[in-house]
């Protein structure tokens, strides 16, 4: 049974949110490291690279970077989107971002017009590119966005000059979690996150996708199956039963919309009693310790209710 509602909870998620707004400038909680000119040395998945201790013209080519860049106080000058049409995602609260293409096609035009001085891209994506960045700007990749968000959260965050600040927001982030898990007893209870994808596919994602883990870090068990690279699974509509769980939470562009919920949810709405709209833009490509936060308060605001 969930436990009632403990005030330490209320009172450490708001000192998570100062702590995440009190890097908003860009000389707030930087590393030693990043307080003057010069350059560090960072290992990265194509080796190591020179890059400025304290960059002022970034440009990042995936979404945890670039929630990881603005939670630590760096506003990028370019970032690669979801798509042409989603743009910079409005819960980053940021303005002058430029977009430079998209995740899967940047723009290497587009990025060599802002004249950046660090470029942050992923090997699984960029690979092709690295060397034409890399003749842009020093150049730090991710090995892969499938990799531990968190991981990738640090190597971002030392790549800023700002690797103790990002390890102070995990850190953070991480005791919300536990606070949750000890509010709220969720212990035996299951849970699925679900995507709609178009009307012929639906995903599910995985304890080791940035989603799933966080309702696995807050005491959900995610229903055993099989994942696609650990991370997700697709089903079509005509075996939505695959998705039964205790709670179901949906993504969706208009959580205040239920039309959006799947056609094969309603007309299954016995094995789904518990269904919850949340904000595509976080949960799926939010990934990063911004993204994080705003996934923690839908769960909390969800386990809240009676």
């Amino acid at each position: 049974m969930r436990a009632s509602v403990v005030r330490r909870g209320v009172v450490l998620a708001a000192a998570i949110v100062v702590g995440l707004a009190g890097c908003s400038s860009q000389s707030d909680g930087e590393d030693d490291s990043a307080a003057g000119g010069g350059t560090q040395s960072v290992e990265h998945a194509r080796g190591t690279a020179d890059v400025p201790k304290n960059p002022q013209r970034v440009v990042v080519l995936e979404p945890v970077e670039l929630d990881t860049a603005v939670a630590l106080g760096v506003t990028p000058v370019g970032a690669a989107v979801a798509s042409n049409v989603a743009g910079i995602p409005k819960y980053l609260g940021v303005d002058g971002v430029e977009p430079v293409g998209t995740v899967p096609e940047p723009d290497l035009e587009s990025i060599a017009a802002l004249k950046p001085d660090l470029i942050l891209g992923t090997e699984s994506r960029h690979s092709k590119l690295y060397d034409q960045l890399e003749s842009i700007a020093p150049t730090v990749f991710m090995a892969s966005q499938a990799d531990p968000w968190q991981e990738n959260v640090l190597l971002v965050g030392q790549a800023l000059g700002r690797k103790d600040k990002a390890q102070e927001l995990l850190n953070g982030f991480n005791e919300r979690c536990a606070q949750i898990k000890d509010t709220y007893d969720v212990e035996g209870e299951t849970a699925n996150l679900i995507r709609p994808r178009d009307e012929t596919t639906l995903s599910l994602y995985g304890p080791t996708s940035f989603a799933g883990g966080t309702l696995q870090c807050v005491g959900y068990t995610i229903p055993d199956r099989e994942w696609e690279d650990g991370l997700q699974a697709d089903i079509s509509p005509e075996n939505i039963r695959q998705a039964v769980a205790d709670d179901v939470f949906i993504t969706t562009s208009d959580v205040d919309d239920p039309s959006t919920i799947p056609a094969a949810i309603t007309q299954n709405r016995a094995a789904f009693p518990s269904v919850t709209l949340v904000d595509t833009s976080y949960w799926i490509s939010g990934v990063g310790l911004k993204g994080g936060a705003l996934v923690l308060d839908d769960i909390e605001r969800f386990l809240q209710k009676p």
